[in-house]
Formats: structure tokens, sequence, C-alpha cells
């Protein structure tokens, strides 16, 4: 059964307890592809460093 991330803020844990998670791929290719800065303008607790952690294992190839 899978669980949804209350809590959990790195992708690795995330993949270690097989939890539910939205696929942001496209847009992470979106942002590197184009290039240039930007500002991830979220609310508290909405996903940024979720999803700098999986832009890090994106980049080390995990």
């Amino acid at each position: 059964m899978k669980m949804l991330p209350i809590l959990t803020q790195t992708f690795e844990k995330l993949r270690i307890k097989n939890a539910v998670y939205v696929d942001k791929t496209e847009y992470i290719y979106k942002l590197t592809k184009d290039g240039g800065y930007y500002f991830l303008s979220r609310p508290r607790r909405f996903g940024k460093s979720m999803l700098l952690s999986t832009m890090k294992h994106l980049f080390l190839g995990n």
C-alpha cells in the first residue's frame, strides 16, 4: 500500500518509503533546458525542498 509523504522533505526518503509522488520531471527539464535564474515562490510547506532534492538526485543520476 502506498503512503502519502507527510513531512518527507527529500527525494531519497520518499523513494525509500515507496510513497506517492507527483512527477515534476517535465518542469525540471524545462527549468534546466531554458537556463537562467528562477525564484521559486511557494507557500510554506509546499514542496520547495522536495523539488530541489529531486533536481539534485536527477543530476546525480539517482
